[in-house]
């Protein structure tokens, strides 16, 4: 059976070099270097089975990983291994705040309660996964009582950014025949317009009620979306698309992904916390977006990526339904 590691790195550091790739190469069985699938950016070392080891496993797999990370050293290059088939993945379920975009939505729109550095240190410790999800958010959402609902839009404007691969990505899965799914513990009023910005097919998320005055009523809809959710919907929508646990990748940052990451075919940290790195089949921690390149070759840079007048434009809207899923 053959494998394949992927080195990347971001696109404005290129530090993936030839010398670097025959490094790796050397410490995997039968190895390879394969095709640049971005100079600098990213390139497919292949591998085979140790002849000793016929059939590697994932423990191996994981071994043979932080071997290459050891090579790698403190260069900004991360690795990602699986096997060679099955590496083009037809369902991507992805986490919105802080792996899309670059911000804690929840944390932006506290700011404007005068709440921020509370709530953001709530966010931090339910990431971490040292406080359970649920009790937390309905704790942070509180806080929020009494916010104009056009507040949300302001945020969305003036705070909120997609990171720069977050397009790329979904675009290049899209182009292949995948589908693409946000699933989050954040909230439908930010989800409807970023989402739709950055190319999903639908999302799921949580709803913040409101009152008869247009303005946040502290409470959040139940049940809560939380980390048992993000799995259940990933499962779904395998099990809908009639796929394959492999065909299947997860992308997230934070103790509340780790079961969606843990049932993906590949599941990747994104800068993610110890909890979920330790999880997480691959990690991406240097890259500065989640870039398909460890599975598809990247569409040409002149594409179109999301721009902030494409979030000021999209609006919002509590009322917002989610796309449905189809196939």
């Amino acid at each position: 059976m053959s494998y394949v590691a992927t080195l990347i790195s971001a696109p404005q550091r290129r530090a993936v070099t030839d010398t670097l790739a025959a490094r790796v190469a050397d410490e995997l069985p039968q190895a390879r270097v394969g095709a640049w699938l971005d100079p600098g950016t990213a390139i497919d070392i292949v591998f085979d089975d140790p002849p000793d080891k016929p059939g590697v496993t994932a423990g191996l797999l994981k071994k043979l990983t932080n071997q290459v990370r050891s090579v790698i050293g403190a260069a900004p290059v991360d690795v990602v291994v699986q096997p060679q088939d099955g590496r083009r993945k037809k369902l991507l379920v992805a986490d919105m705040d802080s792996t899309m975009i670059g911000q804690e939505c929840i944390d932006e729109l506290a700011d404007f309660a005068g709440f921020k550095d509370r709530v953001a240190a709530i966010t931090e410790r339910a990431m971490r996964g040292e406080i359970a999800f649920a009790p937390a958010l309905r704790e942070r959402v509180a806080l929020l009582r009494g916010l104009p609902v056009s507040t949300i839009d302001k945020v969305i404007a003036e705070r909120i950014r997609p990171n720069p691969g977050a397009a790329v990505l979904v675009k290049t899965m899209r182009a292949h025949g995948a589908y693409t799914c946000v699933v989050t513990g954040g909230f439908t009023a930010f989800m409807a317009p970023l989402a739709a910005a950055i190319g999903f097919h639908e999302y799921r998320a949580n709803t913040l009620l409101t009152d008869s005055a247009g303005r946040l009523s502290g409470e959040v809809a139940e049940p809560v979306l939380g980390r048992e959710a993000k799995r259940d919907t990933l499962l779904a929508l395998r099990d809908h698309l009639r796929l394959q646990p492999q065909d299947t990748l997860a992308v997230g940052d934070g103790a509340n992904d780790v079961p969606m990451i843990e049932a993906a075919g590949l599941g990747v940290a994104y800068h993610g916390k110890p909890v979920l790195r330790e999880a997480a089949h691959a990690r991406i921690d240097h890259g500065d977006a989640p870039r398909p390149g460890f599975q598809h070759p990247e569409p040409r840079r002149d594409q179109p990526g999301v721009h902030p007048h494409d979030l000021e434009n999209a609006g919002t809207g509590q009322g917002a339904r989610r796309r449905r899923w189809r196939r």
